[in-house]
């Protein structure tokens, strides 16, 4: 997809800090990053969304996203990782191809990733989950 950054980052079209890749995912750093060291995990055939991925590649974007935290904790002796994937632009996601930001965090850093507590816990949304899978 020519007008997707992640396809030509895929493509060696666009250059990119690449951390890891094999034949169907790319790690690189984020241009942008919440912290150094932030990285970023995409597959590398397009797919707009996680839940766009066949089952198969979403399990090796996350073997992968799995192999850059604990690569981020062996090279940058972070307090902790975030792993944070969002579909859709309500969710956050601003970039059209699915990633996964793996993210070091250290205790005193300005990095959020919160949820305010006003969802509701009942047995309806609980049944029409389960249904739905």
């Amino acid at each position: 997809m020519s007008d997707c950054v992640f396809c030509e980052i895929v493509a060696d079209a666009e250059s990119a800090h690449r951390l890891y890749e094999d034949d169907r995912t790319l790690a690189v750093l984020d241009d942008a990053p919440a912290a150094t060291g932030h990285a970023l995990v995409v597959p590398k055939a397009h797919h707009e969304t996680l839940t766009d991925m066949p089952g198969d590649l979403a399990s090796a974007v996350f073997w992968t996203v799995q192999r850059v935290a604990a690569g981020i904790e062996d090279a940058l002796d972070p307090d902790g990782v975030s792993v944070v994937q969002s579909n859709g632009a309500a969710a956050g996601q601003e970039i059209g191809h699915a990633h996964v930001h793996v993210v070091p965090r250290h205790g005193d850093d300005d990095v959020t990733v919160s949820w305010p507590d006003d969802g509701e816990v009942d047995a309806e949304t609980a049944r029409r989950l389960r249904d739905a899978l």
